[in-house]
């Protein structure tokens, strides 16, 4: 038997952090059996369902190059397969129109309720449709058996059993013919091979109801399991309150895709201590049966780590298209500068994201004329300007613009002057990043490059002199 999961989200709004984990562990199951995976867009919502929605579901899927084997399918293009299996159930007797009003219902579930009962259908139109005309509107129920019990060997929460007495006489058409959810779930399941079916917990309840209406279609019954859901940092359901929650949030703000698959592949599941993995890891090793039943609480200070690590240890030119987005995003023009791969090696190890790399970054490719106002005070005082005309000279000197020469250059200065290296350094970091923080002055220099580095010392000799005039 060849493995086939598939993901299927409704396209309501944005791909969710919980939609990507589920995703994920979908894809990675049917990628360690070999499997196929396949993508399933279930717009039966009419009213809540929108091209933008889906959009951004298939944005979150390519950014996290989760690919699908098959698809993407459209529930609405399947309209007319639905009516046929409904159509063969009415035949069959599995399923029956019911003429109820609405009114009705609503007076029968207020009286179930005031007794304390579970509301459900009561099965009036199953037996009887004596009071109605051929003319009349009704909907389509299936007829749910009405003794015995759902069993399902749920493969992240083990064995659940559910009455069918607990469950009623679901609609699976609507009055203008068009199919319910749960409904078309089971007839896509049945005509796309799906074996294993991973979602979230929410979707518990839909279990056994589908599982009847596949067993009266004479379907086989695929293998359930549950996911629970991702908590928030404070123990509640992770919502926007939360900050990011929408996958392409996360690209926003700086995440590396192989990161946020890395943290959410965690968030529930385990391989003894191992925090990193790698794709092919995960595919190797990732089972259902190694996933916690229990809710996982997201832990952003989690993420900024790996993310942190991922930035530092990928190849640069892996992260370089990324980070080029971010650039992009932030208008620096890259253009007149290093390679990004350069800038990577130089302040990867400073940043959580891709967006704080991009904004330290700026310094590298594009000129200032205002300096940090607290590093400026500190720093470029009138003391300071015999060591940035003295380095200056000694910099434009160099024949050879590398990091040794360039740190040379520098210990020459605090020598000559017979000061610290600090008399030196900070004012030249103030001079030619503008800011009171970089990596190593002889780096940062050497990728700002020389004509740059000391038309910012000249700028800085001048504010200085400007300053000592005021």
């Amino acid at each position: 038997m060849t493995v086939k999961t598939r993901f299927a989200p409704s396209p309501t709004g944005f791909l969710h952090v919980g939609g990507a984990r589920t995703a994920l562990y979908s894809w990675l199951y049917a990628r360690h059996n070999q499997g196929e995976f396949v993508l399933r867009i279930e717009d039966t919502d009419l009213e809540r369902s929108t091209p933008e929605a889906i959009e951004a579901i298939m944005d979150g899927m390519n950014w996290l190059d989760l690919k699908w084997d098959e698809g993407p399918y459209y529930q609405t293009k399947r309209f007319d397969r639905y009516r046929d299996v409904v159509a063969t159930m009415l035949e069959a007797g599995s399923a029956y129109k019911c003429y109820c009003s609405i009114e009705r219902l609503d007076a029968m579930r207020e009286e179930q309720m005031a007794k304390g009962e579970k509301p459900r259908y009561d099965g009036k139109c199953r037996h009887d449709h004596s009071e109605h005309g051929s003319d009349e509107p009704f909907v389509i129920r299936f007829k749910n058996p009405e003794d015995g019990s759902v069993i399902f060997d749920d493969q992240i929460r083990g064995p659940i059993e559910i009455g069918n007495k607990e469950l009623d006489d679901l609609i699976i058409q609507r009055t203008d013919g068009s199919p319910t959810y749960n409904f078309c779930v089971v007839v896509d399941d049945w005509d796309m091979g799906i074996t294993h079916v991973v979602r979230g917990e929410d979707h518990i309840n839909n279990t056994p109801r589908q599982i009847n209406i596949l067993k009266a279609l004479g379907a086989p019954v695929p293998v359930y399991a549950h996911v629970s859901m991702i908590l928030g940092d404070d123990g509640k359901k992770l919502s926007k309150r939360h900050g990011a929650v929408s996958v392409m949030q996360y690209r926003d703000d700086g995440y590396l895709p192989q990161a946020l698959l890395n943290y959410l592949v965690r968030l529930g599941w385990s391989h003894g201590d191992q925090e990193v993995f790698s794709i092919p890891q995960m595919i190797e090793l990732f089972t259902l049966d190694a996933v916690n039943k229990a809710a996982s609480a997201f832990n952003t200070e989690k993420l900024n780590w790996l993310n942190n690590h991922y930035i530092r240890t990928l190849p640069a030119a892996e992260v370089v298209p990324y980070l080029e987005w971010h650039m992009a995003d932030q208008n620096i023009d890259t253009s007149n500068g290093p390679a990004l791969e350069q800038i990577i090696a130089v302040l990867g190890e400073r940043v959580s994201t891709l967006k704080e790399l991009a904004a330290q970054s700026r310094y590298f490719f594009e000129d200032f004329s205002d300096f940090d106002a607290d590093a400026a005070k500190k720093h470029l005082r009138p003391v300071a300007a015999e060591p940035l005309q003295l380095v200056k000279s000694k910099l434009a000197a160099l024949t050879d613009w590398t990091a040794e020469a360039i740190h040379g250059a520098i210990q020459g200065t605090a020598d000559e002057l017979a000061v610290g290296m600090g008399k030196v350094g900070m004012p030249l970091r103030v001079a030619i990043t503008g800011a009171g923080q970089s990596p190593s002055l002889d780096v940062t220099a050497l990728h700002i490059g020389k004509a740059r580095c000391l038309a910012r010392l000249d700028q800085a000799v001048d504010f200085i002199a400007k300053r000592a005039a005021e």
